[in-house]
This record gives structure tokens, sequence and C-alpha cells, in this order.
């Protein structure tokens, strides 16, 4: 070999270790984060049997769902006075998932962390490009890895477990179009795609999507500009025409969730719902509920701190500070500022406080906020510093203190001790998490498979499915029975106020029973023989 070819050599075999090592420490960190998904959340809840059960009949039935519809839209979930139309994204995407494996809760729960880790870490690449720095890139990627809010909505079989991802993507596609003078079809594609897909991965995605597109109007710093933006929204409308021509063929279909769970009404005015809006927005932001309580609702959150935790706040709150001092003239950050205060606005029209759900776009932009901070804390500014060619530009940044608010030590040391706090309390809520997470067996219907169990055991043929004041349960036993691979040729589920014949055996979420012999009641579920 040439001398000249030496550097090289060493050069690229640096790279390939270095590559090397982080997939590994990227495998290492993929397998603490799925950690014990097959017991944790225990059982699975009414909701995550539906969308199993219908990404594993569209995988096997040529993407027909329980409804026998051929590739909807919306997936219409449950029967009669229970249905509801689930949005379609991750159906979809876990029926790719069933379409090479068999039907599991493991892969479905799987596939949920395996999105959640890559939300992370492409938050991290986002800090990445924003800072310059690889080191505030893997803090960040850590950070939303140590999250709670992030973590247990990862846990979840839900439509909201692919948001962090898809709000991720679309940050990352916008700071990719704010890079250029003039954003291309492209950039505007990207970004309007991102938008569509918001739209149609959370129901919260029909408000929140078309608030974030507003917000682009920060970028339209000139004529040019504003086309730009204007050529993004003329994207994102036509991937909005599905929802339209849908909503036109089943009219209220959408909505007609929303209004049960809001106190808004078609009859309510105006002038009752501001005030209570703004009640509920600044009660979803109370920081007792984002650091200390959580959502109430155990199957969202484990009980014993908060969703958010306060090392990570205290970055977040610095970094808005930092925005508001020193780089309010850049359009970015006015829109990250912007898209955390429209974060709760969905929420917030619901009765539910700070449902963590509903709100997850929050901790996504509380996360893009540490990066101000982190930079500041690293380098004394809040931006990387140009470089000789980009000397001309270094007047834009005349707002930036001349000399560093803290020394370098002191910077570093701050830095530690925040980062030092943060594995802290990260490690005692997992701890908690792995220690009490198994025990919300009855907030996960990890009772009604017992049932199930003991229904087949017993001789009498169909088992009834019989729907109450808990639910459409029949949904577990075709599930049920679809993992054990028997189909629902055992069961006959009644229409909602019907009663089975004397003598059936019944799988019931009844709240009681009448003219019944109860065989086995296991949580909100009762197994019984009709007298």
């Amino acid at each position: 070999m040439t001398p000249r070819l030496a550097p090289l050599k060493q050069k690229l075999s640096g790279n390939y270790k270095r590559l090397l090592i982080a997939l590994a420490a990227i495998v290492c960190l993929y397998a603490f984060y799925i950690a014990g998904i097959s017991k944790n959340p225990p059982g699975f809840y009414l909701d995550e049997s539906s969308i199993a059960y219908n990404a594993y009949l569209m995988a096997r039935e040529r993407g027909v769902s329980e409804a026998g519809v051929a590739w909807p839209l919306y997936v219409r979930s449950y029967t009669g006075v229970f249905s509801v139309y689930a949005n379609p994204t991750y159906i979809y995407l876990l029926a790719v998932v069933y379409l090479f494996s068999p039907p599991s809760i493991f892969a479905a729960r799987l596939l949920s962390a395996t999105l959640g880790f890559a939300a992370a870490l492409l938050l991290g690449v986002l800090a990445w490009h924003i800072s310059k720095r690889r080191t505030i890139g893997i803090i960040v990627a850590l950070i939303a890895l140590l999250t709670p809010w992030l973590f247990e909505v990862s846990r979840l079989v839900f439509e909201v477990a692919l948001y962090p991802l898809t709000l991720a993507l679309f940050l990352l596609a916008l700071w990719r179009a704010e890079q250029h003078k003039r954003w291309s079809w492209t950039d505007c594609a990207l970004v309007a795609l991102s938008l569509g897909l918001l739209t149609y991965t959370y129901t919260i995605g029909r408000l929140f999507a078309p608030l974030l597109a507003l917000g682009l109007l920060v970028f339209a710093r000139n004529r040019e500009r504003l086309m730009d933006v204007l050529k993004t929204w003329l994207l994102f409308g036509l991937t909005l025409v599905p929802l339209l021509v849908f909503n036109r063929w089943h009219p209220g279909v959408l909505t007609e969730r929303f209004y049960l769970i809001s106190y808004i009404k078609p009859e309510t005015t105006w002038s009752a719902i501001i005030p209570e809006f703004i009640s509920h927005y600044f009660a979803n932001l109370s920081p007792s509920s984002l650091l200390l309580v959580g959502d109430t609702n155990p199957r969202h959150h484990v009980a014993g701190m908060g969703s958010f935790l306060a090392p990570v706040l205290i970055l977040s709150l610095l970094g808005i500070y930092l925005v508001l001092k020193y780089r309010w003239r850049e359009s970015w950050w006015r829109f990250i500022l912007y898209g955390l205060i429209i974060s709760p606005v969905s929420a917030s029209l619901t009765l539910d406080q700070f449902h963590t759900l509903r709100m997850i776009p929050y901790p996504v932009f509380l996360i893009v906020l540490t990066i101000p901070a982190l930079q500041r804390l690293f380098e004394g500014r809040t931006m990387p510093a140009p470089s000789k060619k980009k000397a001309k530009k270094k007047a834009l940044q005349a707002d930036e203190p001349s000399e560093p608010l803290l020394s370098f030590f002191a910077r570093r040391k701050a830095l530690a001790v925040l980062l030092a706090l943060t594995l802290l309390q990260a490690l005692y809520f997992q701890y908690q998490f792995h220690m009490d997470g198994p025990q919300r067996g009855a907030a996960f219907d990890a009772g009604y498979r017992e049932l199930y169990r003991e229904a087949l055991a017993q001789p009498e043929r169909p088992i009834y499915l019989l729907d109450g004041m808990w639910g459409p349960a029949y949904i577990h036993a075709f599930w049920y029975a679809t993992l054990d691979g028997r189909g629902t040729n055992d069961f006959i589920h009644l229409e909602y106020g019907q009663r089975p014949p004397p003598g059936a055996l019944v799988i019931s979420s009844e709240e009681k029973c009448a003219n019944c012999q109860i065989i086995l009641r296991r949580d909100q579920y009762l197994l019984y023989r009709a007298l």
C-alpha cells in the first residue's frame, strides 16, 4: 500500500469502528427499551383487541375489516351502538406485521415499542442537525427514550403510539426545508405529506395538523417564502381530499365520539365554549400534573410520579427563555414555541384533564426546546459559532451575549448535575413502572382471558357474548379465539339489548346479571349460565 493511501485506510477503519460501536449501543438501548413488554402492561385492553383483530383480518382477508369493508380509509370497530371509526395508519402498519408473523399480543406491543424507539432516535437526529453537535443529538435521544410520557405511550397498542414518530418526521421535513432559501416542490411535498400523516394517524390530528399548517406562516418572511407556504398548503389540502370524501359519504361518524367526550355539543354557544376551553387549557398545563401526578388513568400512566422528568423540564424552560431572549428572530424557533402552545388545544376540548394521549405532541415540543439550553450549556451560545466563510453573517448574532452567562466550568457542572438528576429520576420511574405496571390487570382487561378459558372448558356450545355497561367486550373473545387458531364459530355475539336463551353460557360485560347462575367474575366481566 502506498503511503498516500495509509491515512485513508486508517480513516475508513476508524469510521467503521465508530459505526460498529454506534450500532452496538443502539441495539443495547433497544433491548432495554422493549424489556418486559410481554408482561407489562398485563392483559390486553378492549380497544387494543379491536385494533389487533382488525389488523389481522385485513392482513389475512385482503384488506377486509371486521365490518366487511375492503381497504377502508377509517376502520369501523365494534358493532351497533358501540361503533367507532379507528384511524387507519397504525392499523395498516400492524397489518403489515401480521403478514409476516402469526397473530400475537407480543408482536403488536413490539410494534408500538419500536415506533417509540424510532421516534426518540429521530428527535436525536433532529437535535444533531440543529446544534451541529453529535453529543447533543445523543443526549436528546436519550432524554426522549427516558421520558415517562413517551415511554408509557409506546407500550400501548393504540394509534397514538405512532404519533411521536410522525411528529418527529414532520419536524425533520420542516427543518430540512428551512435550510433552503426557497422551498423546492420536494421540500413542500415532504412537509405536506408529514402533515397528512399527522392528520390520519390519530384523532387529534384532524385539528392539530391544520393548526401546524397555519403556523407555517411564521416562515413567510418575504413574498417568495409566502409562495412556498402556499404551495405546501395546496399539497396538504390534497391529502385531505380522502377525509372530506369519507365525511361526505358518512356524515357525522367522525365527530360522533367527540361529542360524547367533549363539553361541546351541537347546541353549545361560543359564550359557553370559550371560558370552558380556557379553564381546561390551563388545567392541562398544570405543573402538578406534569411533574407529580401525571394522567390519573392507570392504563396511560403508572401512579407515583409525573409524566415528565423535572430536570428535563428545567432544560426546556431554559430553552424557552433563550429562544424568547436571543433567538426570537429565527422562524424555526418561533414555530417550535407555537407548536408547544397549540399542543394542548385538542385535549382542552374534551372533559378529561391532562389526558396524556390527546396531549402527546406536548412532550415532543418540550424535548425539542431542550436543544437551545444544551447548546448554551455546552458552548455558551444558543447556536453553533459561525465558520470563517460565514463571518459576514456574524452580525446577525449581535443579540447573543458577548460573554457566557456562566463560566465554562460552571456551565459544564450545571449540565452534568441536570443530566445526572435526569438519569436518577428516570431510573426511579423505570423501577416503579416494572414493579407496579404489571399490577394494572383490571385497567387492561386481564381477567377476561380467564373467563374466556373457563367458558371453553364448559360443555355448552355456542357461547354467547353479551355487551353491557363495560362496553363491546365480545371483541376480546374474537381476538383470543384468533390467537388460539380456533376461529369464532364457537361464539354468538348478541345484539345490544338482546337476551340469551335459558341455559345458555354467557360471557358478559354487564354490571350485573338477572336470572343467571354466576360461574366466574373477574374485574368487570362475568361468566354465567342464563336461567
